[in-house]
């Protein structure tokens, strides 16, 4: 936490050194995060890439309070809303009925486990609401608090943990339906 504002500091005095310590303690972390909410590597990738950017260009309005991961994974968690908002958009006033191709190539954590459990997690994410996908996303990839979150959604924390809790719920049921299909 110490380190964060002293590298929020040296980057509001300019230093470029600060930012690319901030982007490199950071990516890895971020990019679970979008890549888990959004379930394509590439757009996760560019809505990282963007958040950087802006939060690059922020260094005369930053007022940061709080923890400097959270805000930066609160960032990426309102970017892919923007995202997914355009996009339905774009379905919605599309003339062709044409499905959106979601992206089969791999997402950063795969990256960094080849396992069988991590894509069965992954593929279980999918299945869950987005709402409640986001919570254990922002929760477990971004490390956030449950207050920070309900803050971002702008709903009770109450709300949070509960999406929280089916979330983790319905996890577990399809996990555990997946595990008796194959043993059955």
């Amino acid at each position: 936490m110490i380190k964060d504002k002293l590298l929020i500091w040296k980057f509001k005095c300019g230093s470029r050194d600060a930012l690319c310590k901030i982007y490199m303690k950071y990516k890895k972390d971020l990019l679970k995060l979008a890549a888990a909410v959004l379930n394509e590597s590439s757009l996760a990738e560019d809505v990282v890439h963007d958040v950087f950017v802006r939060f690059a260009q922020s260094t005369d309005k930053l007022k940061l309070r709080g923890n400097l991961k959270s805000y930066l994974a609160t960032c990426v968690v309102n970017r892919v809303r923007n995202i997914q908002k355009a996009m339905q958009l774009r379905e919605s006033t599309s003339l062709s009925e044409a499905e959106m191709i979601v992206s089969k190539s791999e997402r950063p954590e795969q990256w960094i486990i080849h396992s069988e459990q991590s894509n069965r997690l992954n593929n279980a994410m999918l299945k869950l609401p987005y709402k409640q996908r986001e919570v254990i996303a922002m929760h477990y990839y971004g490390s956030m608090k449950f207050r920070a979150i309900a803050k971002s959604q702008d709903v009770s924390i109450n709300t949070v943990l509960s999406r929280y809790r089916y979330g983790l719920d319905r996890l577990r049921l399809l996990l555990d339906s997946e595990v008796e299909n194959e043993v059955g």
